[in-house]
């Protein structure tokens, strides 16, 4: 009995006690910018992401809203600063038919979402729709294009409406439908995923499919010279991405996309998204953490054929994806919990210290649906653990990396083993360092030390956020049960900051001279 005792006082230690972590950061050899695009968004026509999530209709009068768009979500997205909205899809991208969303909402045709559901679309959010929303939040559009089913003359005749000023007929339809100056869209993806729901082609053929259709995207004036983006690999698909860099002529294409999903299973159960088990949470982990890997390898091979790093490559598709019961018009719906803020603090960091090649990235999605930063339900919206790690993270948004040296302990399950504590660090405008720190351990807090060389600094500050449970989220009755505190843990002497980070949770901390 008494052996018993003492095992469970052990037991109980181990759970607490903390580890040590060690980061060097190199202050003065800071080159390479963070481009605000790693932190934008997306929003497909899937579930209720649109419909019923952003847009409920300008004859709304039980919700606020602008030209039928939340106003709670507007003025949210604004304090994301989000930087780039990707739209329409997605896998919603490849059916999209953009002539059909377009002039007076009762005369527009429906569709069917072939891809989620089988929903029935009137078509009432649509082209102008989606790029006056962009102007209102500050955010560049980024339009998918449909290569799946459409042509290359109706992507050449959308590029035409949105951004030819006068004298097309594209541009004159558009004058007509009530906007006389153009969008100017700069950023176009050429296909979704055209190695599955985008036309399960094989690289090669893409490649081809490729050069035909942005060969007839024009850049029409300088203002909208086009970045164009093509269809990348997922995951770990390293021949996708191989063929392409080799068979596209480089001053075709201005990016790369890649997409991966931290997700337990494509073949068995997602997992729920709230009362996971700790096999669960570090199997997701694992996921997210494989980013490193593949932007690692992918950008290695970008590297030799690009050595001068000209093309970008940009994740626009990343997040948690689980089990939700929900069909039809509620597809993968979600519920957010502190292991997606886990999942979003890993990622950008991942992404931040790749700013060198990683110039663009877009979390899936927006509103309602997978790892969303906003969750609404008739009149009530929240803003979820994903939005406050995504609001304290865009500190790095065009700042210059701060090139660092990390060693982290592990943080291990059943014999596996994960790295617990990542961290990107960059220097704004006015000078001042800021530090992101997440620690996915499940169980211990670790003590942090922090060693700042090549410049001097006197102030630290810092914000929080942590919880109390791994799975503990906001609802609409608890919109603020997780939320960002401020932190003064941080302690700065002679150049070292030394803090302790607790057991799944995320910090930032403002260093100033």
């Amino acid at each position: 009995m008494k052996k018993l005792i003492l095992s469970f006082i052990a037991g109980c230690i181990a759970l607490t006690v903390t580890a040590q972590t060690k980061i060097t950061l190199n202050t003065d050899l800071a080159k390479t910018k963070i481009n605000k695009h790693i932190y934008g968004h997306f929003a497909e026509h899937l579930g209720r992401c649109i419909y019923g999530g952003m847009y409920v209709g300008e004859n709304n009068t039980k919700i606020p809203n602008t030209a039928g768009v939340r106003n709670d979500v507007i003025q949210a997205l604004k304090e994301l600063k989000v930087p780039n909205l990707r739209w329409p899809g997605g896998c919603f991208a490849d059916a999209y038919q953009w002539k059909d969303g377009i002039g007076p909402k009762e005369k527009r045709p429906k569709m069917v979402n072939v891809w989620w559901g089988g929903v029935t679309e009137d078509n009432s959010f649509g082209t102008h729709d989606f790029l006056d929303l962009c102007e209102r939040i500050g955010a560049e559009p980024y339009l998918a294009g449909n290569v799946g089913s459409g042509t290359v003359q109706d992507l050449a005749d959308w590029v035409s409406y949105v951004n030819q000023p006068t004298g097309s007929p594209m541009s004159d339809l558009r004058i007509q439908n009530g906007r006389k100056q153009p969008w100017n869209v700069k950023i176009w993806g050429v296909g979704n995923e055209a190695w599955g729901c985008g036309g399960n082609m094989t690289p090669e053929y893409y490649a081809n499919i490729y050069r035909q259709y942005a060969t007839f995207m024009k850049d029409i004036t300088p203002e909208s010279k086009l970045y164009k983006v093509a269809s990348g690999a997922s995951s770990d698909d390293f021949a996708w991405t191989e063929t392409l860099m080799k068979n596209i002529p480089h001053n075709m294409m201005s990016a790369l996309a890649l997409h991966h999903y931290s997700v337990l299973s494509w073949k068995d159960t997602k997992g729920p998204s709230v009362g996971f088990t700790e096999a669960q949470y570090f199997k997701t982990m694992d996921e997210a953490w494989k980013m490193e890997e593949f932007v690692t390898k992918h950008s290695t091979i970008m590297d030799k054929y690009d050595p001068e790093k000209k093309i970008d490559l940009i994740v626009d598709e990343w997040g948690g994806w689980y089990e939700t019961d929900a069909e039809g018009k509620g597809a993968l719906y979600q519920q957010n919990t502190m292991r997606d803020a886990m999942i979003a603090g890993l990622t950008l960091n991942i992404f931040n210290n790749h700013a060198d090649r990683v110039r663009g990235a877009n979390l899936a999605q927006i509103v309602n649906v997978l790892q969303a930063v906003i969750l609404t339900n008739e009149e009530k919206m929240l803003l979820t653990p994903t939005f406050h790690v995504m609001k304290m993270y865009n500190v790095h948004q065009d700042a210059t990396l701060v090139p660092m040296s990390i060693d982290s302990p592990t943080y291990e399950f059943n014999g596996k083993k994960l790295t617990a504590v990542s961290s990107s660090a960059s220097k704004d405008a006015s000078g001042a360092l800021n530090i992101s720190l997440t620690n996915i351990d499940f169980r211990k807090s670790h003590e942090v030390t922090i060693n700042l060389r090549g410049e001097d600094f006197s102030k630290v500050s810092g914000q929080i956020l942590a919880s109390t449970n791994i799975s503990d989220h906001n609802t609409f009755e608890q919109p603020n049960k997780v939320s960002v505190k401020d932190f003064s843990g941080a302690k700065l002497e002679k150049g070292v900051l030394k803090l302790t980070i607790p057991a799944y949770s995320v910090i930032t901390l403002k260093v100033s001279k």
